[in-house]
């Protein structure tokens, strides 16, 4: 009996796998595949030498950077930089506080920049309770769309919470 069942599992695992097919491979031998270009623009900025311009076919989560050490506990954190698009779509900032192991979001899709567009203001809040101190916090700008997205002056604001 155990022969059986032995045989009939192999069975079904050879006929499962034979089944299967690739639908898709994607070739990695060239980057521009990937859809997704970034890089340093002198002549599009707000301040300094230049801003980041990202360029993507699709959808893309861009992370622009992680901060660690910042006594924040009992306060606001504000994501403020300043942004540009060429986009179908929209593009906002997004902020991840790692807290205790844990991670927590906050998303500016109610103040999103879109279509084509200046130089625009754009800030997120992050709320940080008594005894709430991140260990760290990440920095990101969402595009929901195709086209180009510019992102210059970003900054770290810290308000008492009232």
């Amino acid at each position: 009996m155990k022969w059986i069942i032995v045989i009939l599992s192999l069975l079904l695992f050879i006929i499962a796998h034979a089944q299967a097919g690739v639908v898709k491979k994607l070739a990695l031998d060239d980057a521009s595949t990937i859809g997704l270009k970034i890089q340093a623009d002198s002549n599009t900025k707000i301040e300094g030498k230049s801003s980041i311009k990202v360029i993507t076919l699709w959808p893309t989560t861009v992370c622009l950077g992680q901060i660690t050490g910042l006594d924040v506990e009992n306060a606001k954190l504000i994501y403020k930089a300043q942004v540009k698009s060429n986009l179908d779509g929209v593009a906002f900032l997004e902020m991840w506080a790692h807290i205790a192991g844990r991670q927590y979001f906050s998303k500016g899709m109610n103040n999103p920049i879109k279509g084509k567009s200046g130089w625009q203001t754009l800030q997120i809040p992050f709320m940080f309770q008594k005894g709430q101190r991140p260990d760290k916090v990440t920095l990101n700008l969402v595009v929901n769309g195709i086209g180009t997205v510019w992102i210059d002056d970003i900054i770290l604001l810290k308000e008492p919470l009232k």
